[in-house]
Order: C-alpha cells, then structure tokens, then sequence
C-alpha cells in the first residue's frame, strides 16, 4: 500500500532526530525517550489525515513531538534522572567521567529554562533549521534568533557556574 510506503519513508527519515529531540526532554532518559518516540509515530500514523501541507512534514512532526513530549511531562511531573550510559567510546576514563559530566550539566541547565526556550534549544541542537523552529514555535525568524542567542547565554552562563 502507498499509504504505509509513504509513512515508512517519513518515519526512517525523522525517526532519529524525534529520538533525540525526546531525549533531551527525557533528561537523557533513554527508556522513556524511546517510548515518546512511539507514542509519536502513532500520532503521526493516526492523525495523517489532518496534516494540512501548510508546512513541511519535518516541521509537524516536530510540533506532535514538542507538544507529546511537555504533555507527559505536564501530566507525569517527575524529574528524570540522567542515563549513565550515554557514551560508548572514550579513550580513558577520566576523559568519560568528564564528558559525562558536561553532559550532565548541559542537561541541569536545559531543564531549567522554561518550556517555550527548551523547546527552542532542543531543536537547534538538533540542528533544525531556525525557519522551521519559528514555524514550530510560532515566532517571526528575527524573534527567534534573538530567543536563540538569549538562550545560548543563559545556558554559558548556567554551565560555566560552579556547583
């Protein structure tokens, strides 16, 4: 069938990126990543009739995972802890426990922005292009530069302070 050809493609070509946006939600909480990643194809299989062509299917799909993902955590208000298991391959161990624990930090001060700026930064961390994150976000491309650049800020800011 077309249909189920068509949705194949689609989810092979965001599957990835739509993991890794809900990870950054999850606080790099792999399991529940992966089950928001479900839940959102199935939203993305079920409601497939309603999707307008008013912008790309990239730019829907991200807006179903963006809105999936705060809804959850809207409903479930519990704080995740981090996945140790993030990084597969260091050279020594010193170099994995530092890595971890930037890693660490930069999700401590994501979690710390409010929904609307998280929502932005995992997106461009995804490397989403920014007309598309203003079309997600709702925002003209000027105000989301600006949003983008306050952002980076604060999160230099939050990373550089000591605990």
């Amino acid at each position: 069938m077309n249909i189920e050809k068509d949705f194949t493609q689609i989810y092979y070509s965001h599957a990835a990126k739509v993991y890794r946006l809900c990870l950054g939600y999850a606080s790099g909480d792999q399991e529940l990543a992966r089950e928001w990643q479900q839940e959102i194809f199935i939203k993305v299989w079920n409601h497939r009739s309603s999707f307008e062509s008013k912008s790309s299917v990239g730019t829907w799909i991200y807006r179903i995972a963006v809105n999936t993902c705060l809804s959850d955590l809207r409903k479930a208000k519990k704080v995740h802890s981090l996945n140790e298991n993030m990084l597969h391959t260091e050279s020594s161990l010193e170099e994995v426990e530092m890595r971890e624990s930037k890693i660490k930090k930069m999700y401590q001060c994501i979690d710390q922005l409010s929904a609307a700026n998280k929502s932005i930064i995992l997106l461009a961390l995804e490397e989403i292009p920014q007309s598309t994150i203003a079309s997600i976000q709702g925002l003209a491309p000027g105000a989301l530069r600006t949003r983008l650049s306050r952002i980076r800020n604060s999160l230099l800011k939050c990373m550089t302070r000591e605990k």
